[in-house]
Parts: structure tokens; sequence; C-alpha cells
């Protein structure tokens, strides 16, 4: 018999197709839930294309991906970990493997060693510096399951961590950071804030029942105004961070927009009332990312 899945997990995913023994594993590590990897990966790739080379650059995205999927894995090991005891008290995440007892404490940490040094591979093939910076996150990383028993903005913790990539992608492709990559960091942490707010949607009532805390709970009534203006932001730093790396102002408001449509959408069919539509809107979000990646093609093919 399968393991079973946690109720935001994608149905057919990779994990259904493996033997049932590795089943638990695969399910700690969220590769049924890719989500997450395309949200951390997008912005590695913006860092990397904000250097303005993108063909140059281009084996840099493999990289990437590939230490977003192993990285994003580790994290959610790591956070399991963490938080075992609250899992298995809110609805939906009560079956996860380490809550649930499937997997032990002592084999996700065997496990967490293992990505990390699998990561550790990829990491290895940047320039010092990018590595340097990328080593720079691992306090966020150990910090961040910690964020929601301190503050009601854990999606804030969650955007500085998330959004390290676009720092570390723009220093693996050029070497060195200036305020264009800074500026596209702070337009990755309000992207976070607003998708993670509506992901935070979904647990609400659990979360109020066992004292996690969220924006989304801060927010309450507002949360749709709050995800809008959390989106106005993204786009504002977006523009300023293609602006200064471009040196052209209509091209720069031409990327940034083409970014901010699928936002705009998003606001508007938000719904604090219904979880299942705040699931969906989150998932969604992966296309803001790719929007927002060919919106920074497009800028410095325009402005050239």
């Amino acid at each position: 018999m399968s393991s079973p899945a946690t109720p935001d997990a994608v149905r057919r995913s990779v994990v259904d197709i493996l033997p049932t023994g590795l089943q638990p594993w695969a399910r700690l590590a969220r590769l049924d839930r890719p989500i997450g990897t395309w949200l951390l990966f997008w912005p590695c790739v913006w860092g990397v294309f904000l250097a303005g080379e993108p063909v140059r650059d281009i084996y840099l995205v493999p990289l990437f991906f590939v230490g977003a999927l192993v990285m994003r894995s580790a994290g959610c090991v790591y956070n399991d970990i963490v938080d075992r005891d609250l899992d298995a008290r809110v609805e939906r995440t009560r079956d996860r493997p380490l809550a649930s007892g499937a997997i032990s404490v002592r084999g996700a940490w065997i496990f967490l060693v293992l990505l990390c040094l699998i990561g550790l591979l990829v990491l290895v093939q940047l320039n010092l510096f990018a590595a340097l910076i990328a080593l720079g996150s691992l306090g966020l990383v150990a910090a961040y399951p910690f964020m929601k028993r301190i503050t009601w903005w854990p999606q804030a913790w969650l955007g500085l961590t998330f959004n390290w990539g676009a720092l570390v992608g723009y220093a693996a492709a050029t070497g060195t950071l200036n305020w264009a990559a800074g500026l596209l960091y702070l337009a990755g942490i309000f992207w976070t804030l607003g998708y993670d707010t509506i992901y935070a949607l979904q647990d609400m009532e659990d979360d109020a029942f066992v004292g996690i805390k969220s924006s989304a709970r801060r927010l309450g009534a507002n949360t749709q105004m709050g995800v809008g203006a959390f989106y106005a932001a993204m786009e504002i730093f977006l523009f300023a961070a293609l602006w200064i790396a471009t040196g052209n102002i209509v091209a720069a408001l031409i990327g940034a927009t083409l970014g901010g449509i699928i936002s705009l959408m998003h606001v508007r069919q938000l719904s604090v009332l219904a979880s299942a539509p705040a699931l969906a809107l989150f998932r969604a979000s992966t296309w803001t990312g790719l929007l927002v990646t060919l919106g920074i093609v497009a800028a410095f093919m325009l402005a050239k």
C-alpha cells in the first residue's frame, strides 16, 4: 500500500510510481509537491539573466535547477524535523512522514546530510564569490522553521530565504553584486510575501488552534488588500532593478509589466474564505516566476 499523501500534494506525481518503501522518503523531500522547487528556482534564473547575457550564462540554469531541487528538499526535511510535533496537530500536515512516524528522526537527519552533500557538488561548480554568497543563506534556512513561533510575518523570512538565489545567480554570472541585484532580491521577497500569504490561508483555523503565526492570520479580512500591496511592491522593485540594469526606462517598464499581469489576476481571484482556490492560486505563482524571467530577457532585448 502506498504511503499517504498530504492534502495539497499533486495527484499522480512521480512519487506514486516509486516502490512503496521509497515513497515516504520522496514525500519527505516534497517530490509530490514540486511547486516549491520552482519557486526557489525562478529567482536564481532572474539573477542569472539580470546580467544581460542569457546565451552566455545559459549553462548556469540547469545547475540552479538541480540545486533548487536538492536544497528545497533539504530545507523541507529540516523543517519537518523541527516541526514534527506541530505538524501532527494540523490536519493538512499530520500525514507527513515524520509527523506520522513513517520515518524516524535519525533517518531524516541522515537523509538531510545526503541531500546537502549533493547540494555541495552543485555549489563547487560556481565561482568562489557566488559560492560564498550561497553559503550566506544557511543562517536564514536554519532560523526559518522557528519564525512562525516568533513573528506574525514568517512569510517575510521565507522571502529572505527563498529569493537568496537571485543574489547567487547574479554573482554566478558576473562575479559581483550591485544595486540592481539587491533590488531584484527585494522584488522577490515581496513576491514570496504575496504567494505564501495566499498559501497560509489554508491553515488559518488550525494555526489559530495550535498557536502558529502567519501573515494571513495577521491580515485577516485585509488579506486581499495586503497581497495586492505585496505584489505592487514586487513590481516597483523589479522595475527599478531593470531600469538600473538596462539603463532604459521604457524597456524596464515593459519587462516589469509582464510579471505583474498574472499577479494582478491572482489578487482579483483571491478569497480569504476559500482554501481550495488559495492552493490553486499559490501553485499558479510559478507562472509569475516564468513571466518575470521572460520580462527580464525582453527588457534587455528592447534596450539593445
